[in-house]
């Protein structure tokens, strides 16, 4: 089958993106999304969205890994996509939409796209890490040698053991380069590998460092592999409510395959 994509990149998180308004794309065929998301066979990303209609709001969100399995939340894909919406005229300048973990806004005005993620009130501590839910689950902790630290073979260690294992895990290794900016690196279950940026991920490592006061602002830069985001929040008894991941979104190239 001939299929139309678009390929997406939000601080080097990459996807192909498919128009699904029309439900043409087969869901159940995982070994076709994966092959899409090859980087030698197909178009190569870290995963596949589709835009789908929505009853009610604006659009809904279908997310894949690059292993081909619908997976939960993609903050970086979720840019990408409300980017792809204008693009195809379903919004203007703001959006409403559904993906798996809920209903999320979001706005876009130069390139520069603001998701709000969902609240999270619960960041587990333990002594060496954090962990915390936020639309996919999150492994944080230290690490000051970040820059050739082996993240592919530290983080599937991690992501594979004790107490995920089957269900796995997101792992950020950060480090704390000024008082409101950290760099973070992140290996991706899904993808099995480092990507060089994850919007869930620098959302839970804000959260995480504000938890312990590292983080004394309520605005947290994060230096990743592909770029800068920024995670804006507000918190109340320890709530994190109104967070925003805020960061580019652009169209790499459009094609058929």
């Amino acid at each position: 089958m001939q299929q139309t994509f678009y390929k997406y990149q939000g601080t080097g998180n990459d996807f192909v993106m498919i128009d699904n308004r029309q439900q043409t794309f087969d869901k159940n065929n995982t070994k076709y999304v994966a092959h899409l998301c090859d980087r030698r066979f197909g178009i190569g990303a870290d995963g596949l969205i589709l835009l789908e209609n929505h009853d009610t709001l604006d659009f809904k969100m279908v997310y894949y890994n690059a292993d081909g399995n619908e997976s939960s939340m993609c903050g970086n894909g979720g840019r990408c996509l409300v980017a792809f919406a204008k693009q195809l005229g379903v919004i203007s300048n703001k959006a409403v939409f559904e993906a798996i973990d809920g209903v999320h806004h979001a706005t876009i005005a130069n390139g520069i796209v603001r998701l709000q993620m969902q609240d999270v009130d619960t960041i587990e501590r333990y002594d060496k890490h954090l962990f915390l839910n936020t639309g996919s689950p999150h492994h944080v902790q230290f690490e000051e040698h970040l820059e050739d630290f082996d993240i592919k073979a530290q983080g599937s260690k991690i992501r594979y053991g004790a107490p995920y294992n089957e269900a796995g895990t997101n792992v950020n290794f950060v480090k704390k380069v000024k008082d409101d900016i950290f760099a973070v690196r992140t290996y991706e279950r899904g993808v099995e590998d480092e990507t060089l940026s994850c919007g869930t991920g620098v959302t839970a490592v804000a959260l995480a460092m504000h938890s312990i006061g590292e983080l004394i602002t309520n605005l947290a830069t994060l230096k990743v592999q592909g770029g800068e985001l920024q995670v804006s929040f507000e918190v109340e008894n320890g709530l994190y409510k109104n967070v925003w991941l805020i960061g580019p979104a652009t169209l790499v190239f459009s094609g058929e395959i």
